[in-house]
């Protein structure tokens, strides 16, 4: 189906989709195995212009917009969500801050080589007491004349500790408000700043091709100048650009459950029980058509909200649908795909294997499900 996508979408669609099976997929395999991000692939994504697709071209971007950005994440997460999730968390929480609040001086210095692919960015929120409580920072930065002196730790930081990473942003507590309320700012702390130390990376359960550490600052100096956005705002700019990183990430969502229907589809016309054919027997076939109906579904909920985005209007609640939805399509596809595939859906070769792995994250990170269903009931007007 073509889902209402222009001929230039298209194109991008299948230019993606080419390179995500000649390429992505042919190391997915090795990369989960060795936990090893390949960097030559990350290029490859710079080379074709995706870290820029929704940034204007006036900077360096491609002039497209979040929509085209979900098209190119959606192919990738077909065949390997680690790859996608490097490129969603590239451009909706290391380039987009700076885009969106940087100064003329932040966005000319930092935004070129993180658009070309050739640098990434981390965006350090969550901590080991503030997960979906973010406003429960703990990280403090103190002024020191010139300085910034931050203080804390971050968790759970994507693309912060690989050999191409320029900096993290993070949020910290900068000062009180007059109301008695900590006031949060955003910090930019570039790599290899003393003070401030990457941790090992984590052994994950998926998405083991992602780089993904802890952050430890113990009084880290940045100047000044390193403030993202004005200053006690850091925590509001984060929300917007939280909505459309949910939307990013029902995309990805959607392209982990379209790789197992696809992957099912081959194997059930391929695999032979009892003398025909698995896609002979009718709840094979029932099993394939539900997983069809949720990656239709969870498509038009990410393609609704990003038109949303697109068009200036409001998408917060749509954003919060789509990632529900499609989160729980790649988690239910995912299941059922790797029951059709019997012993060989348990091998982590096969890539419903690594797709059941994967998809799990997909329901907690960027907001979690349980905060999608609160964002969604205070849309109806029910308070809580």
């Amino acid at each position: 189906m073509e889902y209402d996508l222009s001929e230039e979408e298209r194109a991008l669609q299948a230019m993606v989709r080419d390179f995500a099976d000649d390429v992505v997929a042919p190391r997915a395999y090795e990369a989960d195995r060795d936990h090893t991000l390949p960097l030559d692939v990350v290029a490859g994504m710079g080379e074709l212009g995706l870290f820029g697709l929704p940034f204007p071209e006036d900077v360096g971007g491609q002039g497209g917009d979040l929509f085209a950005l979900g098209i190119a994440i959606e192919q990738l997460a077909r065949v390997d969500q680690s790859i996608a999730i490097t490129l969603e968390a590239a451009v909706s929480l290391g380039a987009m801050p700076v885009h969106r609040f940087g100064t003329a001086e932040q966005r000319a210095r930092l935004l070129p080589d993180l658009l070309a692919g050739t640098a990434l960015a981390g965006f350090g929120l969550t901590e080991p007491d503030a997960g979906s409580d973010a406003g429960a920072t703990r990280t403090t930065a103190r002024r020191d004349g010139d300085e910034w002196v931050i203080d804390g730790a971050k968790q759970f930081i994507t693309n912060s500790g690989t050999l191409i990473t320029s900096f993290v942003t993070i949020t910290a507590v900068t000062g009180e408000r007059a109301d008695g309320r900590e006031e949060i700012s955003t910090i930019i702390v570039p790599s290899g700043t003393p003070g401030f130390t990457v941790g090992p990376a984590y052994d994950k359960v998926g998405w083991r091709a992602s780089d993904t550490h802890p952050l430890w600052f113990e009084g880290a100096r940045v100047p000044a100048a390193n403030l993202l956005g004005e200053q006690g705002r850091g925590f509001s700019g984060f929300l917007q650009i939280l909505d459309e990183g949910r939307v990013a990430i029902a995309a990805l969502a959607t392209g982990a459950a379209l790789g197992c229907l696809e992957a099912a589809l081959a194997h059930a016309r391929d695999r032979v029980v009892f003398g025909a054919p698995l896609a002979t027997r009718q709840n094979a076939q029932f099993t394939i058509a539900r997983m069809q109906a949720r990656v239709h579904t969870a498509r038009l909920a990410w393609h609704h909200a990003a038109r949303l985005h697109g068009a200036g209007r409001a998408f917060a609640a749509e954003a919060a649908v789509a990632k529900l939805v499609a989160s729980e399509a790649a988690m239910d596809n995912a299941r059922e795909a790797t029951q059709l595939f019997g012993g060989y859906g348990f091998m982590n070769e096969y890539p419903v294997g690594r797709h059941y792995r994967d998809s799990k994250i997909l329901e907690i990170g960027e907001g979690t499900s349980e905060v999608q269903l609160l964002v969604i009931a205070r849309s109806l007007g029910l308070a809580g």
